[in-house]
């Protein structure tokens, strides 16, 4: 079972528990979450894996893409997941020059899940 630290949707930044820990989320939100970590990671940001990452300084910024092409690269992103096997990205917003969208991913074992980017 797989487990990440659990980000507040709003702010993309670490959550409390109950307790007053650092939340941790896990299956089926976490590897969903991970998929949207992926999604908003810049190309060249993983010093361990420089191909990782959505071209956005290259091919995004300043330029006018088409929806079907960063729905592409967002869908890409999400599948070098480990353990997703399937993904959809859907762009629910355009404003103030930020992309706002939900990812949804199929694992291994059949689950979907999904997370907001």
């Amino acid at each position: 079972m797989a487990s990440t630290l659990l980000l507040d949707t709003a702010t993309w930044d670490l959550c409390l528990d109950v307790s007053g820990n650092i939340a941790v989320a896990t299956e089926p939100y976490a590897r969903a979450q991970d998929a949207a970590s992926s999604i908003r990671t810049f190309a060249g940001e993983v010093w361990y894996d420089t191909n990782r990452g959505v071209p956005y300084f290259d091919q995004v910024l300043g330029h006018y893409p088409p929806v079907s092409l960063m729905k592409s690269y967002f869908e890409g992103a999400a599948l070098l997941v480990p353990g997703v096997v399937q993904a959809r990205a859907f762009l629910t917003g355009y404003a103030d020059r930020k992309v706002t969208g939900q990812v949804q991913i199929k694992d291994t074992s059949g689950q979907i899940s999904a997370a907001g980017f």
